[in-house]
């Protein structure tokens, strides 16, 4: 395989594609439409379609129908809008060491643009395009991290890949998507992804602007703006982080999948909870308190009484709580009225969050928390530090990624849910007509 970005991205073929990562491109078009779906529905979702109808119509570039909703915009307005309605549920995949999410922007950005095509898309296609976004923006991702002293959020560097799948997608050269990759690293958000987690609102992790950052910069690229080097993607610092592009698919070793619609350094804290409520037979009354050990970043999620969906997403406290007390945290946890539930209430402001550096110190490859539950008898019940589920080394099962997608999507893409599965499941194998069927099921209103 080709040694440099650019060449890469115009060099790959579907047949380049190794069987694990066609897996893995599946299960992850299965999870994040299952998000799309029910973030459709949030307040969130509305806002962002309204906004980025005000200012994104549709160019000559084409138009591209809003995911899961079916409005025509310009390329960029649907990218924005489709991000922002998968960012408004924090449930879609990830990818530990870069601390952040690529299908948030990566899917809607692509779908989009593949909207908007004159020329028939296929399966295998789609797969390409997919593959180009999530590694480089892996790669690019990886880079920023090790080079810049901010926490920058997923929108900042799937921008980069965003803009390298698009260029490809828009059919320009090696030189092109080189200045695609610059322009879409230069212009896209460096947010602060702290500020967000100790000031919880609707920004998230940024990908509602990385998204339509990095298509943008495809299409510039192709008018011949410039915008090289991207130095995420070219340079000294960058070159360790390059190497083995095309062999070793960071899309493959490090892409996980949650088990719950929040943030997901609380999920070890709750996978640990739930596990001590089973073992030990436990109803929620019997709880009188609960601590947390975890890394420091988690121990500052707080949530004890959030007030708003966007509280609740980046919370520990009460997501645990909620699951000691209702045994889950689906969508009848993601209402208003949940947030009043006077049993959850009790157990998170009962709960004690300690900032522990030795698991700070663990936490970099992946995310690591401890338990203990102090019952109304003064009896202490611990769970040792352990990582979530859904972690490449603990993976969620096929089974799971359905249930966890017709828990979420089942009763707002009825009767289509089972036909987006199957679809999902084998859209690389698709041909032009069967993507655009999938294509249709996906970009129009769930009530359509």
């Amino acid at each position: 395989m080709s040694s440099t970005m650019p060449e890469f991205a115009t060099g790959l073929l579907h047949g380049d594609l190794p069987d694990a990562l066609v897996v893995t491109l599946r299960r992850s078009f299965l999870d994040t439409m299952g998000v799309a779906a029910i973030g459709s529905r949030t307040q969130m979702a509305a806002a962002a379609r309204a906004g980025a109808r005000a200012v994104f119509g549709p160019g000559s570039g084409g138009a591209a129908r809003v995911l899961m909703e079916g409005s025509a915009l310009g390329v960029a307005g649907a990218a924005m809008a489709g991000a922002f309605t998968i960012d408004s549920i924090d449930a879609h995949d990830g990818t530990t060491p870069n601390k952040g999410h690529a299908g948030s922007a990566v899917f809607p950005a692509v779908l989009a643009v593949a909207d908007a095509m004159d020329t028939p898309v296929t399966g295998a296609d789609f797969a390409v395009w997919l593959a180009l976004a999530y590694e480089v923006s892996y790669r690019a991702g990886q880079v920023q991290h090790a080079t810049c002293p901010d926490y920058h959020t997923s929108g900042s560097w799937t921008a980069v890949g965003v803009a390298v799948a698009v260029a490809r997608m828009l059919g320009c050269d090696a030189g092109q998507i080189r200045h695609a990759a610059g322009i879409g690293e230069y212009h896209g958000p460096r947010s602060q992804m702290m500020r967000c987690i100790d000031h919880p609102s609707m920004l998230r992790d940024g990908v509602g602007w990385g998204a339509p950052s990095g298509v943008t910069a495809a299409y510039l690229a192709r008018e011949g703006f410039t915008g090289a080097p991207a130095l995420t993607c070219e340079g000294g610092e960058a070159a360790p982080f390059w190497q083995g592009l095309g062999e070793d698919w960071l899309t493959i070793a490090h892409t996980h999948y949650k088990r719950y619609p929040c943030c997901r350094w609380a999920h070890p804290a709750m996978d640990a909870a739930q596990d001590l409520m089973a073992a030990h037979g436990l109803t929620a009354d019997r709880v009188a308190s609960v601590e947390i050990r975890t890394f420091h970043y988690a121990t500052r999620l707080a949530g004890h009484e959030p007030q708003t969906m966007d509280d609740l997403a980046y919370s520990i406290a009460w997501p645990v709580a909620a699951i000691i007390a209702r045994g889950r945290l689906g969508p009848q946890e993601l209402t208003p009225e949940a947030l009043r539930d006077p049993e959850i209430l009790r157990l998170s402001r009962a709960t004690r969050l300690i900032d522990d550096p030795d698991l700070t110190a663990r936490s970099v490859a992946q995310r690591w928390a401890a338990v203990a539950l102090v019952l109304t008898d003064g009896q202490r019940l611990e769970a040792p530090p352990r990582t979530p589920r859904g972690d490449v080394d603990d993976p969620l099962s096929d089974g799971e990624i359905s249930a966890k997608f017709h828990l979420l999507a089942g009763d707002i893409l009825a009767p289509r849910a089972a036909e987006v599965e199957d679809l999902c499941g084998r859209f690389d194998r698709l041909d032009a007509v069967g993507f655009a069927r999938l294509m249709d099921l996906v970009l129009s209103a769930p009530d359509a």
